[in-house]
């Protein structure tokens, strides 16, 4: 394969990967399905906004926004059925139940984990010990911008851990199990290790003192955009759209099989900092995975860092047999 160049990278010469807006396929259809599939995304994120900033304070609660995820996500799930952007992406019962053992997985351990150990947590011990209320201004500021204000240094600081998956071994073996997923489907942002699912849901959020409700609409962002990272939908995107927010077919580029396309879009909402740090490729792929495809088992997946992490640690300090010739690398 050739591939496509993308700045000074080659996207595609491993695995087939589709550069640029104009080269995806477009939803077809009647005038009443063109307008759902377009529209659908910022119909909901703008619904959604509203419901939060005009709730009354007894159901703008932690346990209404879980209650809208789930029907959110079910919502999805029976549109990908209705118009899936790959018929080989489609879900199937083994799918789905280990689909559902990861969510079950982030709902109980992770939230009870986070919860004591988080970056919030960390951020309210600190907080405390050091008396630290310099950034209570943050407070004043108007509802909406600080929901966007957390929306976005929360994504910016989920950049940088996700980018340093890529690039430091250490915690690329945490990352690794979730990039041998064959295909997006809705529940696939839980699959993965759960240190690897820990460690991207760190953010500096904790610092600032911010109201609940604020704290609410910011998770709408990423209810209402991130979700679809892990979608199997087409849609006719709005081209602003897909300047600003991290789409599927972002998602599907970083998912490739094509080891250039993987190291790019980054960002959990906002795509538009994958954008400002020159990691943005727009496009598609179909073929996901690792290994030619290969899916991972749920043993696996919980194991893959330690096991991998101690075979090497033994490489680098493994010694020559007495004896044994030594390799020398050729000048």
């Amino acid at each position: 394969m050739n591939g496509t160049l993308v700045g000074k990278r080659l996207i595609g010469t491993q695995a087939p990967v589709t550069v640029g807006w104009e080269n995806l396929p477009r939803v077809e259809g009647g005038p009443v399905k063109l307008f759902v599939f377009t529209w659908f995304q910022p119909a909901m994120l703008l619904g959604l906004i509203a419901f939060w900033f005009y709730a009354p304070n007894s159901i703008a609660k932690a346990s209404t926004a879980i209650g809208i995820g789930i029907g959110f996500k079910a919502l999805l799930l029976a549109l990908e059925w209705v118009n899936p952007r790959f018929d080989s992406w489609r879900l199937t019962w083994k799918e789905a139940v280990t689909d559902l053992f990861y969510v079950g997985l982030g709902y109980t351990v992770l939230r009870l984990v986070d919860d004591y150990i988080g970056s919030d947590a960390v951020a309210d011990y600190i907080q405390q010990g050091l008396h630290w209320d310099k950034l209570n201004w943050f407070m004043t500021l108007p509802l909406l911008l600080q929901a966007f204000i957390i929306s976005f240094v929360f994504d910016f600081g989920q950049y940088w851990m996700h980018r340093g998956m890529h690039n430091w071994q250490p915690l690329w073996l945490t990352h690794a199990p979730h990039h041998y997923i064959t295909q997006l489907n809705i529940n696939k942002g839980a699959v993965g290790n759960p240190v690897e699912l820990f460690l991207i849901g760190l953010g500096i959020g904790g610092f600032f003192d911010f109201l609940p409700r604020a704290a609410l609409l910011a998770g709408t962002f990423g209810l209402a955009v991130g979700t679809y990272q892990h979608i199997n939908v087409r849609f006719n995107s709005p081209r602003w759209w897909r300047f600003l927010f991290n789409t599927t077919e972002h998602h599907s580029v970083h998912h490739s099989q094509d080891y250039e396309a993987s190291r790019s879009n980054y960002s959990g909402t906002w795509i538009i900092i994958d954008r400002l740090f020159g990691t943005c490729v727009d496009g598609e792929a179909e073929l996901l995975g690792m290994e030619g495809g290969r899916p991972m088992s749920i043993r696996e997946t919980m194991s893959y860092p330690f096991t991998e992490g101690w075979k090497s640690i033994r490489e680098r300090f493994a010694r020559p047999i007495a004896g044994e010739p030594v390799a020398v690398p050729a000048e």
